[in-house]
């Protein structure tokens, strides 16, 4: 079965940094790319970043290159995503999903955590 968990979501000012994390269960990021997406109210579900399971493609939305990073821990099966200069338009629900692909989009994974709030007041 597989299971992603997702912490460290919480209130943060504008400018601020945050970093989240993925504890996976049932997979392997040596097998599968990891993703990070996200919600805001009244919104889609958008694309944030993704690390290919060799960890050679990194990929991020053109909203957040720059600001945000994603990285893995292999040894703890655990991906994160350090967020800096956060903006108050980087609210949302933060997802952390799993798939064997390269793409960015959210019919491409199967498997996704519960999410953790992301707050960024301003």
């Amino acid at each position: 079965q597989v299971q992603l968990v997702e912490s460290g979501g919480g209130l943060v000012q504008a400018g601020g940094s945050l970093k989240v994390s993925c504890a996976a269960s049932g997979v392997t990021f040596t097998s599968y790319t990891a993703a990070w997406f996200r919600q805001a109210p009244g919104k889609e579900r958008e694309f944030v970043a993704l690390i290919s399971a060799s960890g050679r493609t990194i990929n991020y939305a053109d909203s957040v290159r720059g600001r945000f990073t994603i990285s893995r821990d292999l040894a703890k099966n655990t991906v994160y995503l350090q967020m800096n200069s956060l903006k108050p338009e980087d609210t949302a629900v933060y997802y952390c999903a799993a798939d064997r692909t390269y793409r960015s989009s959210v019919t491409a994974y199967d498997y996704w955590g519960q999410g953790t709030q992301v707050t960024v007041s301003s």
